[in-house]
């Protein structure tokens, strides 16, 4: 069989080898040049992420008011439009309008409910420019004079004079005693444009 034998003597003739001083050297020198190199780039690509989120800001910010500059007018246009609306089909303005002599209850009924019907669909499109709120408000401010006339044409003969239904009208209108639907329709349009500025 084999035999190993180990000897305990120093390697080199009791001379320890040093560890080599160029490897740490070098890597020193390396590091001499890539820190502030690193510094350096880490502070550009921060200044430069700065300058590019400030432009990016900027430009979003320009192109908010171009495009305001074009829908500020347009919208403004809407809620005038809408305003005009809700006051031409009030009743007391839609009955002296529309009212002709000889009319019975069930022909000024149709004729107000057509005029009231077509003035909103007409500006129907303006519901673009307001808030979804505000259309909601003027819908039902619509929908509620619509049945207000249906509701006193219901208590009369259709063959009566149309007189009567104008009387009947007026009378309800009188009774709220506050503004009507329409009117508070216009306060909210108000109200709302005046956010505006």
């Amino acid at each position: 069989m084999f035999k190993v034998s180990f000897s305990l003597r120093p390697f080199n003739n009791g001379v320890v080898p040093k560890k080599s001083h160029a490897g740490m050297e070098t890597f020193f020198e390396v590091l001499k040049y890539t820190i502030p190199g690193l510094v350096v780039f880490l502070t550009a690509y921060y200044l430069l992420k700065l300058y590019l989120d400030d432009r990016q800001l900027a430009n979003r910010h320009a192109m908010r008011q171009d495009a305001q500059k074009i829908s500020l007018p347009l919208r403004l246009q809407a809620y005038e439009r809408l305003t005009l609306v809700c006051d031409r089909v009030e009743l007391q303005k839609v009955l002296l309008r529309i009212r002709m002599p000889g009319m019975t209850v069930r022909e000024l009924q149709g004729a107000l409910l057509l005029s009231i019907s077509q003035e909103f669909e007409h500006n129907a499109s303006q519901q673009l420019y307001v808030s979804e709120t505000l259309w909601q408000i003027i819908s039902l401010a619509k929908n509620q004079t619509m049945a207000l006339v249906t509701g006193a044409a219901s208590h009369l003969d259709p063959t009566d004079d149309a007189g009567l239904l104008v009387e009947k009208l007026l009378q309800d209108d009188a009774q709220e005693g506050q503004l009507s639907l329409l009117q508070r329709a216009i306060v909210a349009i108000r109200t709302e444009a005046g956010m505006l500025f």
